[in-house]
């Protein structure tokens, strides 16, 4: 079992950065591929970016890719996500995402969560 938890979401004007934050607990953090994925009301959750176990590999969305950078510190079982130049339809719910994988656009092929931080980007 691995054990996410978000932090850092809250509420930002369009054009401004935040940086979430994601610790791990449970089995071996740098075994598992780690993501970001992002849910706004009443839409799919969607691939926001990913990092190979490693971190030698970082993959985005078309839609951030330029504006977000994905990082992680294997000793300190943490992933980063800093997000600059947010927009209004950045706006979202922000979930890490494990998975025993090298590297993934898709939410199925991960299997550990954390509950989610929700990121508001005002115009």
């Amino acid at each position: 079992q691995v054990q996410l938890e978000e932090s850092g979401g809250g509420l930002v004007q369009t054009g401004g950065s935040l940086r979430l934050s994601c610790a791990a607990s449970g089995r071996t953090f740098s075994n598992y591929g780690m993501a970001w994925f992002r849910q706004a009301p009443g839409k799919e959750r969607e691939f926001v970016g990913g990092i190979t176990w490693g971190g030698g590999s970082t993959y985005y969305a078309s839609s951030v890719k330029g504006r977000f950078t994905i990082s992680r510190d294997n000793a300190k079982n943490t992933v980063y996500l800093q997000m600059n130049s947010l927009k209004p339809e950045d706006t979202a719910v922000y979930y890490c995402a494990a998975g025993r994988i090298f590297s993934s656009y898709y939410k199925d092929d991960y299997n550990y969560w954390g509950q989610g931080t929700q990121v508001t980007v005002s115009s």
